[in-house]
């Protein structure tokens, strides 16, 4: 079935609006993880970053004891801000993948078709979503592996599945609204590269944010990245606890979502220009 198939059958029968729309959403997130399984080696190839962040930066830090943390051990605490790292270096990027398409003349074929343009964004959302829940499998059993105090129930398991969900699909869309603005894959790797650290170190991936001076806490509280990390830590590891609340957290990450599918639904026919 191609991408432009069920929006066709639906301009020839009385298919609901909605239905259609969710069929449409759920071919281009299908037609978007056939890419990523079938090379699963770029998912391995990306997980190799945070796992050394666990095993090398990690290790260093919670020997040295520099960083406070209360009741919980610094391995223990940074494991949620590497889990949230990984969505976000491999989300963060996702958008290269629509220029390729821009070039290769699939954008122009999907424009055409009466699809909405924001179920085409939301479909790869999902599919940004569900990739950053396969990398995350990895970076759980590393930590299992290394001793880190995990939260097994299967309660927290999915509340960590929601957020890892949630924040690798807001940052997908981000980053698929910085490719309909740029529209050149040197600028976007540049503006990539730029964003990732900045995103990390301002968040409380690393160290609380407590510890930070006053203006990043304020650069911290806007981050979504700093609630993705919050809700993940709540549930991932014994002893966590959320700042926000994990119901806060997954607000402003849904209404993060939500905002920038909007715009980049907009902004998406700017790419065939």
């Amino acid at each position: 079935m191609t991408s432009l198939e069920p929006a066709v059958r639906r301009a020839a029968s009385a298919e609901p609006a909605w239905l259609g729309f969710l069929a449409d959403t759920a071919t281009i997130a299908d037609a978007e993880l056939r890419k990523v399984f079938r090379d699963p080696v770029e998912i391995l190839t990306r997980a190799v970053q945070p796992i050394l962040w666990l095993l090398v930066f990690g290790q260093v830090l919670a020997s040295t004891r520099a960083i406070p943390t209360g009741n919980v051990p610094y391995l223990d605490f940074l494991a949620p801000g590497v889990l949230a790292q990984s969505a976000l270096f491999s989300s963060i990027f996702y958008g290269i993948a629509v220029i390729w398409e821009r070039d290769l003349g699939v954008v122009h074929k999907l424009l055409v078709s009466p699809a909405p343009r924001v179920a085409l964004v939301l479909g790869k959302a999902i599919a940004g979503g569900i990739r950053g829940l396969a990398q995350a499998v990895l970076v759980y059993l590393v930590s299992l592996l290394i001793g880190i105090h995990l939260r097994l129930d299967p309660i927290s398991i999915i509340g960590v599945a929601g957020a890892i969900f949630l924040g690798a699909a807001l940052f997908s869309t981000f980053s698929l609204v910085i490719a309909c603005l740029v529209r050149s894959r040197e600028r976007f790797m540049g503006i990539g590269q730029l964003m990732t650290m900045p995103l990390f170190f301002a968040s409380s991936a690393v160290y609380p944010v407590a510890l930070m001076p006053d203006w990043l806490k304020v650069v911290a509280t806007v981050n979504p990245l700093t609630y993705m990390v919050d809700a993940i830590r709540s549930q991932m590891v014994i002893g966590g606890t959320s700042e926000h609340g994990v119901g806060v957290d997954a607000l402003v990450m849904a209404a993060g979502l939500v905002i920038l599918l909007a715009i980049a639904g907009r902004l998406y026919p700017r790419l065939a220009q």
